[in-house]
């Protein structure tokens, strides 16, 4: 079985340096007086077919391709909020994994409910570009003052 390490398939190296150089365009550098912050909803960001190319029968649809163009844009940015975490965390631990000791994550609980999907957001960071305070909270709307709304 193919890891998110090992060397891809040619056509899909071919893929993934054409992606490298579109975002070589299209994303600026990083540089000693910027910040390079994104927000990005990954749908359903959890589980992993650990191929390079999911078949059709395969669930998730999510492969290693897929993963290594996400991390491929992940890694252009200094830190980077996403959406739809799940709590299936197989395609993150294989994206860290990825991007090596210098980067770090933190996230939200799940959001439980129907309303919630179960998900949770995750904020990666690269460590050579700042640190976290430790900090991470999130804003609880008491249920009363949603009456008087």
């Amino acid at each position: 079985m193919p890891t998110i390490h090992d060397t891809p398939p040619a056509s899909i190296q071919n893929e993934l340096n054409t992606l490298a150089q579109a975002l070589n365009i299209g994303i600026p550098s990083k540089t000693d007086t910027s910040l390079l912050i994104a927000t990005w909803n990954i749908r359903r960001f959890g589980s992993l077919t650990r191929e390079w190319t999911a078949k059709a029968t395969d669930t998730p649809k999510r492969d290693l391709r897929g993963l290594r163009a996400i991390c491929e844009i992940v890694s252009r940015f200094d830190v980077i909020a996403i959406q739809e975490v799940t709590g299936d965390l197989r395609a993150l631990r294989d994206m860290m994994s990825y991007l090596g000791p210098n980067w770090s994550f933190l996230m939200t609980d799940i959001t439980l409910g129907a309303a919630g999907n179960d998900e949770r957001m995750a904020f990666l960071f690269d460590n050579t570009r700042l640190q976290p305070s430790g900090l991470a909270c999130e804003l609880v709307v008491p249920p009363e003052w949603l009456d008087e709304i």
